[in-house]
């Protein structure tokens, strides 16, 4: 159901690419995905052969092992993904989309050569950590402390729900260096090995499969040379990868919520009531037109959106729109799958079932949809 893109914008390219990721994930991830989630993680390998398969590096720079694309690309590697059919495992997987930008965008040459090739190669894993538990979306408001010590920053805090944060080899970190607001907020690249780094496992709704960590920063010293950017330059930095990552989470909300369409127009073909298939009743056919619709209109945003910031626009307003449009389609069609299914849909091990679970996240992380709407409203002067 509803497979085929706009063809207005996807070249041959593209639809390669949209092949091999999804044959990828039909491939190294969807056999697994029921196990890894009652394990609670996944396979560290699994890293190096997204590597192999040309999945980590769309995106980043050339010299440091990234393969330039534009967003067509980024945004059918986000979708085509959710066939893997677990958005813990893509979340740990992809970590370093939202972790290693700041570096490639911000970051010195010496770190960037230092850093990004076993990033991208799958030998190391990228994490960020931005939210605190005292707040998440407001940025400029954070505590975490860095103070200069000669050649080193000396850190003191901690963050909550940080993704890989158990495993990550690089953790890009928000810390003030000065004074209140965003004018004090700065960038470090902190090793996972610093001296004075802890990390506490926490369990979840969802994306069980990926590990998801509080971390603590007991006077941890990190090098002056890992400061990415300039000091009490970073909020600006964190605000463009809030961007891009609130449009590869429309993206994957997207993808999922086609997953969700494909698993219950399944059942509903097989499955029979009353001496009929499920789908030949109106009202079970209705509920996956309405699924459809809303995929459709997911699909054209991201699409406009893509070719937009191709053309150089900053559509900031319209991206968080996508992203609560796209995850609001996520959970409308992820509901109606687990209804059609009836009990088989609420059964451990049902792919709507555990994408049922992992819906909500979706709606917080990268800015909250209440916070998203603020910042539509501003940009809109409303």
């Amino acid at each position: 159901m509803l497979q085929a893109p706009n063809r207005r914008h996807y070249t041959a390219d593209h639809e390669l690419f949209r092949a091999s990721v999804r044959r990828f994930f039909e491939k190294e991830v969807a056999p697994f995905a029921d196990a890894w989630d009652e394990a609670g993680g996944f396979p560290r390998e699994l890293y190096r052969k997204a590597a192999e398969a040309g999945l980590l590096q769309p995106g980043f720079p050339e010299a440091y092992g990234g393969v330039p694309c534009d967003s067509f690309h980024r945004v059918i590697l986000f979708q085509e993904r959710a066939w893997g059919g677990s958005g813990g495992v893509a979340s740990g997987l992809f970590s370093h989309t939202i972790g290693a930008p700041p570096i490639a965008a911000a970051g010195s040459e010496e770190l960037k050569a230092r850093v990004l090739p076993g990033i991208l190669a799958g030998e190391t894993i990228s994490a960020l950590a931005i939210t605190e538990p005292g707040g998440g979306s407001d940025v400029a408001q954070l505590a975490t402390t860095a103070r200069r010590e000669g050649d080193h920053y000396v850190v003191n805090g901690s963050k909550l729900f940080i993704t890989s944060g158990m495993r990550a080899d690089w953790i890009t970190v928000a810390v003030r260096t000065g004074g209140e607001g965003a004018g004090g907020v700065s960038l470090l690249l902190v090793p996972g090995d610093a001296p004075g780094l802890t990390r506490s496992e926490l369990k979840k709704m969802g994306w069980w499969a990926s590990d998801t960590a509080e971390i603590g920063f007991h006077d941890c010293r990190v090098p002056a040379a890992n400061l990415i950017g300039e000091e009490g330059r970073g909020f600006p930095i964190l605000m463009r990868n809030f961007n891009h990552e609130r449009l590869q989470l429309a993206a994957a909300a997207c993808g999922y919520a086609q997953v969700c369409l494909h698993d219950a127009g399944d059942w509903a073909r097989q499955r029979r009531t009353f001496g009929r298939r499920l789908a030949d009743h109106q009202a079970i056919r209705h509920k996956l037109v309405d699924m459809a619709t809303r995929i459709e209109a997911t699909r054209a945003m991201l699409d406009d959106l893509a070719a937009r910031l191709d053309e150089g626009e900053s559509p900031f307003a319209q991206i968080a729109m996508a992203k609560n449009f796209a995850t609001n389609t996520f959970q409308f069609c992820a509901d109606q799958a687990v209804q059609i299914l009836g009990g088989m849909g609420f059964m451990r091990g049902t792919r709507v079932e555990r994408l049922y679970r992992e819906v909500k996240v979706m709606m917080i992380g990268g800015g909250a949809e209440e916070v998203m709407k603020d910042l539509i409203a501003k940009r809109l002067d409303i």
